[in-house]
């Protein structure tokens, strides 16, 4: 396989796996509700003060909730489509397994050429693991599994390569309600039904260069450089919209922003909040290092790879 297939392959599928894996843009599963939950929803819907309080107890009751089945939809301009199904877990660190299928876009094309539109992600605290087709293993050495270890993840890309980090090992589905939080510009749409559970939807639009600096821990040096490559794609706002049940927990959200691309969209539900999570690390056997991979293909690791 030529070092520049490679190298935009395995950092693709970084960037497109975190993107899904990562709670703050994908994630479902169906969400069934009976009449006491429905007018338990109805009712803790009118005795709300503001949506800012409202935010606030969805967003802890979220994040104590440690796991949730997920399934989401992402659209990346003409770079990709994609759908996503599983469970995660963010009790102690991201962890979970995920099915990731492409369905248009230069990534599925890129990922057609390997033998297979679709693979398994595994997310550890440390690292995540996509699963590859017998034909990438193939041409990689004969391994099916890629590793990507977070602190890897952070030396590609200058701020955007250690925001994706932050976001790898920080995010969980409250996310998006931190994010509306964060906005100073939230307001309640009103009371919908989605899937079948009554919840309270919340809309705002936030700027995504000014958000780094309020959901990471980036220093000064990674959030100049993460805001110069934001303006570079083209991305400046992105519109946020959440629907939160009668527990006070996140079963919808919507993101909506544009790059240089295209237009931006992720579609996620979460569903069986506490559900058991298993994920465990692949066999070294057939586990190769994307790292590696990239060196030994003529590919460095101080710098974004295209």
């Amino acid at each position: 396989m030529k070092s520049t297939t490679v190298r935009r392959l395995t950092l693709s599928i970084a960037l497109a796996t975190a993107l899904t894996g990562g709670a703050a843009c994908s994630s479902s599963g169906s969400n069934s509700g009976g009449s006491d939950k429905d007018d338990k929803a109805a009712h803790k819907g009118t005795t709300r003060v503001s949506p800012i309080a409202a935010l606030r107890s969805a967003e802890k009751s979220t994040d104590n909730a440690d796991s949730a089945k997920v399934e989401s939809t992402t659209t990346m301009g003409t770079m990709m489509s994609m759908t996503a199904d599983g469970a995660l877990g963010w009790g102690d660190g991201l962890t979970g397994t995920m099915t990731i299928t492409y369905t248009g876009g230069t990534m599925a094309d890129t990922m057609r050429q390997t033998g297979s539109t679709s693979m398994e992600a595994r997310y550890l605290p440390d690292a995540y693991y996509a699963k590859m087709s017998d034909t990438f293993a193939e041409q990689s050495g004969g391994k099916h599994w890629i590793k990507y270890a977070y602190d890897d993840l952070a030396k590609f890309g200058g701020g955007s390569g250690a925001y994706l980090k932050d976001q790898m090992q920080n995010t969980t589905p409250n996310q998006s309600v931190k994010l509306l939080l964060a906005s100073g510009d939230v307001r309640k749409v009103g009371e919908e039904t989605v899937r079948g559970e009554k919840t309270t939807h919340y809309s705002g639009t936030v700027d995504v260069a000014d958000l780094a600096t309020k959901t990471s821990n980036l220093s000064a040096s990674q959030l100049a450089d993460l805001k110069k490559q934001l303006t570079a794609a083209g991305v400046s706002t992105e519109k946020i919209d959440i629907w939160v049940n009668g527990d006070d927990l996140l079963v919808k959200k919507v993101e909506k922003g544009e790059l240089s691309t295209g237009t931006m969209s992720s579609t996620a539900y979460y569903s069986d909040y506490g559900v058991k999570i298993s994920a465990t690390e692949p066999p070294a056997s057939d586990t190769a290092d994307f790292k590696d991979l990239l060196q030994s293909r003529g590919g460095g690791t101080g710098g974004a790879t295209s």
